[in-house]
């Protein structure tokens, strides 16, 4: 695949050629995966143990086929004049505006829905925590790592969900990992949206538990899969999200309930993407449909976006709080939530409560720039239109293009490419911030429609 082959040949066609060869590169290298996975561990068992060679891709980076697949990314690229678009360095704080190598961007990548990022009253808390209690807890909070502003949050975060006690976690993604993996074991089963986020997925794994997976948001698929299947297992957890990140689109969370009390089965809500998003106050899914938080037997959440802090938290009774604080290892064997962590996401908690114009200033911007760019005949997928909206390009190299270009117009949105997503699913997230003007709302969507042209 050298650029001398594609040289002379019109644009549409030379993006094709050179997709379609990165296409079967990553399949090819797959495929390669595949049969390493199966083979590799016999293979150097049992060459170590006739004093053979070890092939060098056992032991070199460079060498990974994971690697290799970010190499053909990267190559895709640089063939088609398209600037990376990853780790660019914000210069100061990203909310609906942000500043990249010097230059002023609308930014529609950051989840930093209400504002509370960088808002003086949250960098005041933050800043208030570190002089009392230093910038780190020091140990676990078993051990000696316990701080009042710990039980503040989770009192604060229980509250809000309507159940008895949280328990934050450094991270959200280990939330989910340490949650799922340490409760359920190998004679449980976990059913699963299809487009769960990875966390949930690699907390099944390390749970061992039998894995199922339903059609999106398709609660009937899930009932007559329960109806077959739960007799089987001793424990079962459904899990489901709040907002799917890619799509921006929500389950009927009702119904869920209704199959989690008549299959008698526990029911896990990821809340990442809907917590300060939904409902008239931003009180999450149950707000938005009037459902009481005891529903739910696992609520998970991330400080991390609408509550502008870091890390996780599981919400729900005391003896699945008490149980995971004594014994689940991402909260055991893990320090503490540093407290300006912990403070600045109680005082954006504090905030959204006080508040709850940014959550209704949000839903109106998400629903503008849904309607204009359905309008405008941009392929937005699934989406509600509150604080994710997609575009969906169908190829990977047209989204790489246009995110390319919107930048280019001062415009910063993240496209999500194969094979993060399936190839003709590639897309640009945009995220919707409380601080969008409605002028940047048209004014992007414009840019969009525009720029899709000829792609």
């Amino acid at each position: 695949m050298k650029n001398k082959g594609f040289q002379g040949l019109p644009g549409q066609i030379k993006e094709r050629l050179i997709q379609q060869a990165l296409e079967r590169r990553t399949r090819r290298v797959d495929k390669e995966l595949r049969a390493q996975t199966a083979t590799s561990d016999i293979g150097s068992v049992t060459s170590a143990r006739q004093g053979g060679a070890v092939p060098e891709r056992h032991y070199r980076f460079h060498l990974h086929p994971g690697y290799q697949q970010i190499r053909i990314v990267k190559e895709g690229g640089s063939k088609l004049g398209i600037e990376s678009p990853y780790f660019r360095a914000h210069e100061g704080v990203a909310d609906s505006h942000t500043r990249i190598a010097g230059r002023e961007f609308v930014n529609y990548s950051s989840y930093n829905y209400l504002a509370l990022s960088g808002e003086p009253s949250v960098n005041a808390a933050a800043k208030a925590a570190i002089d009392r209690y230093g910038t780190s807890v020091s140990a676990s909070r078993p051990v000696s790592g316990e701080r009042v502003i710990h039980r503040e949050l989770e009192r604060a975060l229980a509250a809000a969900h309507g159940v008895q006690d949280c328990a934050v976690f450094v991270s959200g993604h280990a939330t989910n990992v340490t949650t799922i993996g340490y409760l359920f074991g190998p004679k449980d089963l976990i059913v699963h949206d299809a487009l769960i986020h990875n966390s949930v997925l690699q907390g099944i794994q390390l749970s061992g538990a039998r894995r199922m997976s339903f059609a999106h948001n398709d609660w009937r698929a899930l009932d007559a899969l329960l109806t077959e299947q739960r007799a089987r297992f001793e424990r079962v957890l459904i899990v489901i999200e709040g907002i799917y990140s890619m799509d921006g689109d929500f389950p009927d969370l009702p119904r869920f309930v209704e199959i989690r009390r008549r299959h008698r089965v526990f029911l896990m809500v990821d809340e990442a993407h809907s917590f300060g998003v939904m409902g008239p106050t931003g009180m999450g899914i149950a707000e938005h449909f009037g459902v009481d938080g005891r529903d739910v037997d696992i609520w998970m959440g991330t400080l991390s976006k609408a509550l502008a802090s870091c890390g996780g938290y599981i919400a729900g009774e005391s003896a699945l709080v008490e149980h995971l604080k004594f014994a689940a290892p991402g909260f055991l064997y893990s320090v503490g939530l540093a407290p300006s962590v912990a403070a600045a996401a109680l005082a954006a908690l504090e905030l959204l409560r006080a508040e709850p114009q940014r959550v209704a200033k949000l839903q109106a911007r998400g629903k503008l720039f849904l309607e204009l760019a359905q309008a405008a005949g941009i392929d937005t997928g699934r989406s509600m239109g509150l604080s994710v909206v997609p575009a969906i390009t169908g190829s990977s190299i047209r989204a790489a293009r246009l995110a390319d270009a919107l930048f280019r117009r001062g415009i910063n949105v993240q496209p999500i490419l194969y094979p993060a997503v399936e190839e003709r699913a590639a897309r640009l997230r945009f995220f919707m911030s409380c601080q969008h003007t409605e002028e940047d709302i048209h004014n992007v969507v414009a840019a969009l429609a525009e720029e899709s042209v000829g792609f």
